[in-house]
């Protein structure tokens, strides 16, 4: 769920639920807005599609162990994440597509039709100065194609034509698609100081939850000649808040810098209360396989330890490189 939200963040530079593009202002509007105290931004652009996207692992996966053993197979060879279009709906040719979220007849837009609409300000801070932005961010109708791994082709080199260097060799999928329907959001980002505890504070209501569909997770062990890649199949995943339609979402980020010899990570703590859950129409084997049926999860609350024998409601996660 996590990542899903930090994608819909993300995508705010760049999409919006209606307007085609940021509106031009002449010298005497952007005066006016200057010369007040802070600085408005609306954001709107309407859709945005990739046609591929690589996440490149440029030392690979190193050799260890001996064939049927937990990490065998590694060579140290660069490989690569990859999404690209699928062939269906929304993901035909493109990787990614991402719009506006017009269900409910538009309930989850913002009220201006922006992807986002930000206020910047910029504080003194007592002598420890900070840019505060706060973004509303329109609900979102996220589309992702086919993902997978294949190995990464040479990077380009001085002079070459362009700046591509995407895949080579055999493809395997890992999921065939899914699509993400979000609702409104809102963050508060602190620049320079953060006097509000970390750099981004997420404290707000995502209004019609957050829904996943159509997600098919792949098993290409079991793919021969004569018989598909093996899918788990998912028709829908809906989370809300306990007993509730809407999904709240209390999460602050914080970046954390090099320390001895712990050269720095992300870190994101969640403590966004009780949760249910809603799976629709799991079918094993094949997206035409019957379902077994629905599985629903009222209430789940996870918890971290900040001391022993603590326990404190929500989760926290780390995100760093090696």
């Amino acid at each position: 769920m996590k990542k899903f939200t930090k994608l819909a963040l993300v995508s705010s530079l760049a999409i919006s639920a209606n307007a085609m593009a940021m509106q031009a202002m002449d010298d005497t509007s952007l005066g006016a807005t200057t010369g007040q105290d802070g600085l408005s931004i609306g954001i709107g652009i309407s859709k945005i599609e990739i046609e591929k996207l690589f996440i490149h692992d440029n030392d690979g996966l190193a050799a260890a162990g001996t064939a049927g053993q937990p990490g065998f197979g590694g060579t140290g060879a660069a490989g690569a994440i990859y999404i690209k279009g699928n062939g269906t709906g929304a993901t035909a040719t493109n990787g990614i597509v991402i719009g506006a979220n017009y269900d409910n007849s538009g309930a989850y837009l913002l009220a201006s039709r922006n992807l986002a609409d930000l206020t910047i300000d910029s504080d003194a801070g007592g002598g420890n100065p900070f840019i505060n932005i706060a973004a509303q961010v329109s609900g979102l109708d996220i589309n992702i194609g086919e993902i997978g791994v294949v190995g990464s082709a040479a990077a380009p080199a001085a002079g070459a034509a362009n700046i591509r260097r995407g895949g080579t060799g055999t493809e395997n999928a890992i999921l065939s698609g899914l699509s993400v329907k979000t609702g409104q959001m809102a963050a508060n980002i602190q620049l320079g100081a953060a006097p509000q505890g970390a750099m981004i504070k997420l404290n707000t209501t995502m209004v019609g939850g957050l829904e996943i569909t159509n997600l098919g997770i792949l098993d290409n062990s079991t793919k021969t000649a004569t018989r598909a890649a093996g899918e788990i199949f998912v028709e829908s995943i809906k989370v809300a808040d306990a007993n509730s339609t809407n999904l709240t979402l209390n999460q602050s980020i914080s970046v954390f810098g090099e320390e001895g010899a712990n050269k720095g990570y992300v870190r994101i703590v969640s403590t966004s209360g009780a949760h249910d859950n809603y799976v629709k129409a799991i079918h094993l084997g094949s997206k035409t396989a019957a379902s077994i049926g629905d599985v629903e999860v009222q209430g789940m609350q996870t918890y971290f330890s900040p001391a022993q024998g603590q326990y404190v409601p929500g989760a926290i996660i780390t995100i760093r490189g090696h």
